[in-house]
């Protein structure tokens, strides 16, 4: 697989539709992406599309929740390609006290812009982000979201970390979850835009 232009997307693309692969969660020795112990598992085949898949695990709740607040879930439905890198339910607890709760209920704009800085556009599993990666060296490999923000992606201590508009950093902790419209890369914490 070739990897995946993260170029500026289109305004058609916010729309956000999912993403299509048969991967199934991996952890090898020459893959420099962690999968924890305490992730959520893949499945060995897609178990329906992105909002299915995630509405499946329970340590999606929170997520689903927001989805589900910001009216995300008809477009993370739909056809794709998307890549999502997904916050726990643990990923959201480490937000301020009523953060979520705010934003699920009075601030449903800021939160459709923080989830949809989750989504890339195209199927982008493990190998070919960690490729990417490497062939981008030091400075890091330059992420392009669906809500027009970028993230920047590092290989750190044998694992995938991300770093947000704000520098704060965000661990992959399990990949390749595969759904019938899409990929999730499990994330440790939520990412923020600018």
């Amino acid at each position: 697989m070739k990897i995946m232009h993260f170029a500026a997307v289109s305004v058609a693309a916010l729309a956000l539709a999912a993403c299509s692969s048969e991967k199934t969660a991996e952890t090898t020795t020459t893959d420099t992406t962690v999968v924890a112990a305490d992730a959520p598992a893949a499945d060995a085949a897609p178990a329906g599309n992105i909002v299915v898949v995630a509405q499946g695990n329970p340590d999606f709740s929170t997520l689903v929740t927001a989805v589900t607040a910001a009216e995300l879930g008809e477009t993370l439905s739909g056809a794709g390609p998307f890549t999502v890198f997904a916050p726990t339910n643990a990923a959201f607890a480490k937000l301020p006290a009523g953060t979520v709760e705010k934003l699920t209920t009075e601030d449903k704009e800021t939160l459709k812009a923080i989830l949809t800085y989750h989504v890339v556009s195209g199927s982008v599993d493990a190998a070919t982000l960690t490729s990417a990666i490497t062939a981008a060296g030091d400075a890091g490999y330059t992420i392009n979201t669906v809500g027009g923000g970028t993230l920047t992606a590092k290989i750190v201590d044998g694992g995938v970390v991300l770093t947000d508009a704000a520098g704060n950093t965000s661990k992959v902790t399990a990949t390749d979850v595969a759904a019938s419209n899409g990929l999730i890369h499990v994330i440790d914490t939520v990412l923020m835009p600018k």
